[in-house]
């Protein structure tokens, strides 16, 4: 399985709570780009890459990749916990640090922890904050510290200074599993994703794309226009939506999408994830048992004569 190294990644974090992921054999990738190759050229079976985050909105590589540049389907959504986390070599004290390594987005989630805690400090931009870890556990320079997963602390050998550091408590990260081939079966709680791209821009386009999914009554959970790449202000959208392939009115839908539109692209229909998952998949279940049970009392009837 590739995913988005190196090791210590918030990436690798939300693949080892997956069992069956966290079993196979797991090949760190340098960038999304080669995560996604991996999977396209057969190397690997499963690919394993942020899609989405809480604050900072949709992961361009990974989505722009999944538009444009490979045709590789959804296998299931992984949504975890974003705390980060200052951490330095053994011995050194919160009171002097004064240099603070990390990537960017993370430098920026944590600003006012740095304000107010280490004011002063100056900031490092690394290539991830697995890699801002691993430079700091290496180099063990006096003073500098990163901000990183609790995983890449353990990995390289770092203290932790000050845990979840984060500026806000709810950022959470959506991660999502690509493979070649395959659709997983129906769930009953499942989230379909699905790329739109119009003939040509005009008025009324979109409104003509979300009457489908209105007049089905088929809730959108992500709409997120992408350009096309093929002009100044022509885009395409991205939506992912409540339902699976195999539900009737989800495939009516994309039907007459695929009719109207000059293409869609379907990116995959998999289990949704979230704190009430598996609850929400107990209650269609038993939502479903009791529809069936209606409909086959009503069946019975067939062929029966009214009276009068």
């Amino acid at each position: 399985m590739a995913f988005l190294g190196p090791l210590g990644t918030f990436t690798e974090e939300a693949l080892l709570t997956q069992g069956d992921y966290a079993a196979a054999t797991l090949e760190p990738c340098p960038s999304i780009a080669d995560v996604l190759e991996a999977v396209r050229s057969s190397r690997a079976d499963v690919g394993f890459a942020p899609i989405e985050n809480a604050i900072d909105g949709v992961v361009r590589d990974t989505l722009d990749a999944l538009i444009f540049d490979v045709d590789l389907l959804i296998q299931r959504e992984v949504v975890l916990d974003v705390h980060l986390h200052l951490m330095a070599p053994p011995g050194t004290e919160l009171a002097g640090v004064r240099r603070v390594v990390s990537y960017p987005v993370a430098l920026a989630q944590c600003r006012r922890f740095v304000a107010d805690r280490l004011p002063g400090a100056e900031l490092v931009a690394a290539t991830s904050t697995a890699d801002a870890a691993r430079q700091v556990g290496r180099d063990a320079v006096p003073g500098t510290a990163a901000l990183a997963p609790r995983l890449a602390a353990d990995l390289y050998g770092l203290r932790v200074l000050a845990e979840d550091v984060e500026d806000f408590s709810g950022n959470q990260t959506r991660f999502v599993a690509v493979a070649r081939t395959g659709v997983p079966d129906p769930t009953g709680h499942d989230r379909t994703s699905i790329v739109c791209f119009q003939d040509a821009d005009r008025p009324g386009s979109l409104h003509g794309i979300l009457g489908q999914f209105s007049a089905r009554n088929i809730n959108l959970t992500r709409l997120e226009s992408r350009p096309t790449k093929q002009g100044l202000g022509e885009y395409c959208f991205a939506i992912d939506l409540a339902g699976h392939l195999a539900d009737e009115v989800v495939a009516d839908c994309l039907r007459d999408l695929r009719a109207e539109l000059a293409d869609v692209k379907f990116l995959g229909s998999y289990p949704a994830a979230g704190r009430l998952a598996s609850q929400r998949r107990r209650e269609a279940d038993d939502a479903w048992r009791r529809a069936d049970a209606w409909l086959a009392g009503l069946r019975a009837q067939l062929g029966g004569a009214g009276t009068r």
